[in-house]
């Protein structure tokens, strides 16, 4: 008579795909993240070259042109950033995060999982919002890509950081609330859309400095110009750092 033996755990990649694969598949199936993700950047993109209601200096290029690169650059904040912080802050309330902590996946697990499943939302975004500007007649150079995934990874990793940080630390409801606030703010004031130059009075300043500014600099320098300018991976990464340590501090699993 054979002796049982207890199921063993699934390797840990395997794991970790799990779940991403359910990360991914929860803000796509909630209808009010697809609303913030998708629906939001694609209603700013056709906006702002449709109508004329916002007078843009334009530098010279069709406003397609102008206009997508910040767009794309709002989808990567308001998934790394509003969409992880309000999911995860309602896992850690609901004892999601307790007990997922638990189980085989552990902790490092379950944040990588997270991570991945932010990427893999930002995938669908990318071509849902490439497709929508295509069809309005943005013509990208393609040589930028590798620009443009550099400077969607360090958006990516700051704005991640900072979701983490608000969702560790302050209560849902109070995450729901301050994340689709700063969402708009930043929307609005922070750089992200309209180069910073071009903001009024002292937001002209401050944003560069800001990872909102940063982040939609580095995509209109990826896709306007080919390159990532310097200064925006050198705030990107101490945006990361600060609130990746601020993160690592005070995030509480319960």
């Amino acid at each position: 008579m054979s002796v049982g033996t207890e199921p063993a755990a699934a390797p840990v990649v395997r794991r970790i795909l799990a779940q991403t694969s359910f990360e991914t598949r929860a803000i796509l199936r909630n209808g009010e993240q697809l609303l913030v993700t998708i629906v939001l950047p694609v209603l700013v993109l056709f906006a702002l070259v449709r109508t004329s209601f916002i007078d843009l200096d334009t530098q010279g290029l069709t406003r397609v042109d102008f206009v997508t690169p910040g767009v794309l650059a709002l989808a990567v904040m308001s998934t790394a950033f509003t969409s992880q912080a309000i999911a995860t802050a309602f896992d850690r309330r609901n004892g999601v995060l307790r007990l997922m902590a638990t189980t085989p996946l552990g902790r490092g697990g379950l944040l990588a999982g997270k991570v991945l499943g932010v990427l893999a939302v930002e995938v669908v975004q990318v071509v849902v919002i490439s497709g929508v500007a295509l069809a309005l007649g943005w013509r990208p150079e393609v040589g930028a890509l590798p620009a443009v995934v550099g400077a969607g990874l360090l958006g990516t990793a700051a704005f991640t950081a900072l979701a983490l940080l608000l969702a560790g630390t302050l209560r849902a409801e109070g995450v729901l609330a301050v994340a689709n606030l700063v969402l708009v703010l930043l929307t609005v004031g922070g750089g992200v859309l309209l180069p910073a130059a071009q903001l009024a009075g002292p937001l002209a300043h401050a944003a560069v400095l800001l990872p909102s500014g940063a982040l939609g600099e580095a995509m209109r320098g990826a896709l306007l110009y080919g390159a990532v300018p310097p200064f925006s991976v050198v705030v990107l990464l101490a945006w990361t750092a600060a609130l990746g340590a601020g993160a690592a501090r005070l995030f509480r699993w319960h």
